[in-house]
Parts: structure tokens; sequence; C-alpha cells
């Protein structure tokens, strides 16, 4: 039987599919529909609601009872008590959708027979982001801090990080806040909340905080333990600290949510084999409940949307149909985004195997440049300054703005290379291209030695902005701060800016141009990648062509967060990325500003006067 596929595995089990009402048992009703076809599901899912079906068959042989009066009054407590937050949800009582009605029943509704205590103590959630994952775990957290029973319960939002721990808990701080019936239990901190605690009828003390791997030193005792987001986990740590703790709880709850992930290596691959296999009857396993969205073999999101509601199931209620078209056409207008998309949107998980920029769109923006030309016209230019090991590539990109027209700027660049000479030839090998005949093509220069030394550097940048005098160069801080010691011995100055390489924002100042001369200026990574890839795709930048930056743009890969922001990931690139790092700070550098008619007729004149 483990040969089998898991999601053909339904097929080859047959069960009676009983005719009953929502009002009866929702959680049964539900199961029966998606086998029925009423409601479309994936495999997965499909599975787990079969399972459901030969439990209630062939459960009490093993000595399971499905208490269907719990399992009501879980789902019927949701509404009572909680209340949604956030743009148009704000202040509605939490009715669970069918499919996480059929989550909390089956969650608090099978137990042991002989003891009554719950039979499921961990739970796995993968589904589409936008489905409502975040307000499901945290009001299970509320229900099992204030109405599960549990002595001095302690409730844990788990993350790998602080960051990442604190987005589930402020959703269910927000709920406390929302409702009416909840005012026994007490926020502590008033901006910046970090615990709710509440007192149960026997005057003992229960607590709901959020916790994680990197601040926790002693092992907490859990009742309830809520992982999101299990695909950005580096490591099982966080679950096995509070697995652990279990140990001193007779009716724990571990319950893991997540979007699909690209790591196969990882817990979370690990986690979702697990809940596949134990869904589909492969694996044997009476203490998990899993719930896996996924699409069948052969379904097309980029062209169907009939099937998006298998990833999504919440299509219609938290997510819209409307909203999934947007996203799929940025997949297919952007296949850098594609991944990012196929993962998060339809629990596809991905793997980075593709180059992020389509290369027809790039070799139809490259183009032979006179700077010349450029530096006599005139235009504004920005730089970006890559600065890496001394023993390795160091980029610059200067971008012209010559149509600073809102939402069609055109712009030209042009990227220069450095990197030491010595050991030129063992990269060339070790990264199999030929940086040898580039350097005597002129696209590299290689600079003397076994490192790039950063006084020969900082004279070498000097000389380009003397001539052609970039507004800002936009680089990294750690490599900047190294840099202006050079540049200070010197006497050069140069209009350095620090640009965040990571997800990170930076406010850069007050944009003086702007009509209430109040707008706020942002430079980040994602951002400037956007604004580039856009360019390229619209076909509004000119690239001076450089083999060199060929290979980088070839090479590009990104990392994405929770969000879907993206920013390059030099660990997976396929080979150098460092003059598309300098291309696109230079680019956001460039754009990052608002400009009004009066910036646009500026830069005509400048234009007209050459």
């Amino acid at each position: 039987m483990a040969s089998l596929d898991c999601s053909t595995l339904t097929s080859l089990i047959d069960i009676e599919i009983p005719e009953i009402s929502y009002e009866e048992d929702p959680v049964t009703a539900w199961a029966a529909d998606v086998l029925k076809g009423k409601v479309i599901a994936g495999p997965h899912v499909r599975n787990a609601c079969r399972r459901h079906l030969l439990d209630l068959r062939d459960g009490p042989a093993r000595g399971l009872f499905w208490d269907l009066d719990e399992a009501k009054k879980r789902i019927a407590w949701f509404p009572k008590y909680l209340c949604l937050n956030g743009g148009q949800f704000e202040g509605i009582p939490f009715k669970p959708h069918p499919s996480q009605a059929f989550r909390i029943g089956s969650l608090f509704g099978w137990k042991w027979a002989e003891t009554g205590l719950r039979r499921f103590r961990r739970f796995y959630d993968e589904e589409g982001k936008g489905n409502g994952k975040s307000p499901l775990l945290a009001g299970i957290g509320i229900m099992m801090m204030v109405a599960d029973g549990e002595p001095r319960a302690e409730i844990y939002a788990a993350a790998a990080k602080k960051e990442q721990a604190q987005v589930l808990f402020r959703d269910a701080v927000a709920m406390v806040q929302q409702s009416t019936k909840l005012n026994r239990i007490r926020i502590s901190g008033d901006e910046h909340p970090w615990q709710l605690s509440y007192r149960g009828k026997s005057g003992d003390k229960r607590i709901f905080k959020p916790i994680s791997s990197d601040k926790a030193q002693s092992g907490p005792r859990p009742s309830c333990a809520l992982c999101d987001e299990v695909h950005e986990h580096p490591n099982r740590d966080v679950i096995e600290m509070l697995e652990r703790g279990f140990k001193f709880r007779e009716r724990p709850l571990l319950v893991m949510a997540t979007n699909s992930g690209s790591d196969r290596k990882s817990i979370c691959w690990e986690e979702h084999t697990h809940a596949v296999e134990v869904a589909a009857g492969i694996k044997q396993d009476d203490t998990t409940f899993a719930f896996v969205c996924s699409l069948d073999e052969g379904d097309d999101w980029e062209n169907d949307p009939s099937c998006w509601i298998k990833a999504n199931p919440l299509l219609g209620a938290t997510i819209t149909e409307e909203y999934l078209r947007g996203v799929v056409d940025q997949a297919k207008q952007m296949p850098g985004k594609r991944n990012g998309i196929a993962r998060l949107h339809f629990c596809e998980w991905t793997q980075s195997v593709n180059a992020a920029i389509r290369r027809e769109a790039w070799v139809k923006c490259r183009k032979s440049l006179n700077l010349q030309a450029l530096k006599d016209g005139g235009y504004p230019c920005y730089g970006g300054l890559d600065l890496s090991k001394t023993r390795d590539f160091t980029a610059l990109t200067l971008t012209w703005l010559i149509d600073a027209t809102k939402d069609a700027e055109i712009m030209v660049s042009k990227t220069w290379f450095w990197t030491p000479a010595d050991t030129l030839k063992d990269r060339a090998g070790k990264d199999q291209a030929p940086y040898e005949l580039w350097r005597d093509q002129g696209h590299i220069e290689a600079v003397p030695g076994e490192r790039l030394k950063y006084a020969w550097l900082a004279s070498a940048l000097g000389e380009i902005n003397a001539k052609f005098a970039p507004v800002e160069i936009a680089g990294d801080q750690y490599g900047l701060e190294q840099l202006s010691e050079q540049l200070s011995d010197q006497g050069i100055s140069l209009p350095l800016v620090i640009h965040p390489q990571g997800f990170q924002k930076r406010i850069l100042e007050k944009d003086k141009d702007a009509p209430d001369g109040e707008q706020e200026i942002y430079l980040w990574m994602p951002d400037s990648i956007n604004k580039l890839e856009n360019a390229i795709y619209e076909e509004r930048i000119f690239i001076d062509h450089s083999p060199m930056l060929d290979l980088c743009a070839a090479s590009v890969v990104y990392e994405e967060n929770r969000t879907g922001h993206r920013m390059f990931d030099k660990g997976k690139a396929f080979g150098r990325i460092d003059g598309m790092v300098s291309l696109a700070m230079s680019v956001g550098m460039a754009l990052c500003r608002e400009r009004d008619g009066g910036m646009d007729d500026y830069f005509k004149r400048l234009a007209g006067a050459a």
C-alpha cells in the first residue's frame, strides 16, 4: 500500500456516503458533500473527508468515539464569542466557513471512548494565502484558553522568530478587543501587547502569548501550541520545544498552519508528507488530523479558474475570484513571480528551477549606448553599488532618467564590473564563465592582486563620479562603511545613500518636490526589484550590452516572504548576480520619487539646452 499515490487512494476504498443535513452534523455533511462532488476540493482534502466517514464506520473498533454534541458546541462557540477584524471584516461575528467547521468539529469532536479525552494532538493545515489560517488559529487558541477546562492553560503563538510569532498573536488580541463577551481576558501591554491572561472559575491563571526559538530559554508547558507559517521554520526546534512540554498535559494540541513551501528538506515538507499519508491511510496515526489543500494532477491554474477553490477553500468568502485572476495575470506577465504565486496561492511545492528574468524580454532591452551623449544631454543619473567580497565581483550601475513622465519613465543604464586579477582564472573555471575573454573585451576590469582593495576602488569610483555626476548612489550599509574611510583619505566625495538589501524599508527623506512637501520616500529591495522588472517587461529601460550582465540576469533567483515581497537570493542563484543587484538599486533610486509636471518640464529643459 505504501507505494500507492496518495491522490488516487480514495478511489480504492468503497464507503457509503450518508445523506445528512448541516444542522444535524455539519462535519459529516461537509465531508459527504465533498465526496459527492457538491463541494469541489483537492485530493488530500477528499482523503480527509473519506477518513472521517471511515472512522465513523470503523473507529469504534479502535476505541474511537464521535462526540457530535461537543463538535457542534465548539463550532458554535466561534460566532458566539469571537469577531473578525480588519477591513471589511471588522466587527463581524466569526461564523466558521463550512470547511473551517469541518476542521474545528473534527479536532474537538473525535475522542477516545475509554477516557473521553481528545483523539487528535496534532493538526496540520496547508492552504492558499488569504484563506483565514491565522484567524482560525487565533480563535482556536482563545477557545483553548477560556473554554477548554484545562487548569493553568498555556497557549503559545509560536514561530522561529519573535516577529513571526507576533503576527498570529496580534490576531488573537484584536479578537479579544472586538468581543463584548471576553471582557474577563486581560491584555498586558497597551501599545505593544505581549500576553493575554484569564482567570478560570477555580481561580487558576491561564495565559496566551507569543514565543519563539530565538527567545525561549526554558521549556514551556503548553496546553495548545499554534505554529503559523511552518514553511518559514528553518528547523524543528520550535515544534520540538513545544511538544516536549506536552508531557505535562492530558489533552494538548499542536496546530501547524502554513502555505506550501519550496524546500523539500525542511520540517514543513516532512510534516506535509506525513499529513498527506495519514489522510490517505498510508500511515495509521490516530493522533494527527490533516487538512492539506492542493490541486489534482493535470489541473491548470493559469487557465482554468474552476480548480482554484481546491487550493482556496474560502474562495468567495475571504478571497475573491477577481483577486486571484489578477494574481494569475501577474504570473503570466512576470515569470519571476510564477513560482511564488504557484506556492502561495495554489499550493504547489515549487523549486526555483527557472531564472527569474525572462531571456527574450531581457534581450529586447539590450542596446549599445553613447555615454558621452548622455553626459552632454544633461540627463540626471542615479547609481547602485554592489560591494561584494574583496575576492569577488563588485558592480556599479548608473541609470539615466531620460523621460520622467509618471508611470512611463524611460531609462538607460550602464554597469561596470571590477574583480581581482590573480584569481580570475580560477573563478572562471569554477563558475564556468569566460571571465578572461570578457576582461580582454573590456566588459570586466581585472584589478592587480588577489583582493579588490578599497583604496583602488575608491579612486575608480571617484573618476566615474567626476565624469557623470550621479545625483545619488545607493549601496549596502556594511560595504559603504568600509569604503567611506578610503574615500575620505583620498578627499573624494560621493553622493552615497544606504539602500537596505533585505525586506526592511528605509525612509529616505521628505520629498521636497511633492505638492504638499510631505511625501515620504522609501528605499527597499522588493520595491526596487518590482520597478526594474516592470521597466524590463514594458521595454522602458535600455541596458548597455554586457555579457557579464547577461550572465547576472540569467542567474537571478528570488526569495519571497510571507507577504509575497521578493528579494535576490544569492544562495540559490545559478551564477553571479552582482550586476542585477546594482541595477535594481540604481533603478529604485531613480524612481523612488513621484514627480509632478514641473519636474517633467525641468528634465525637458535640460535635454533641450543640450
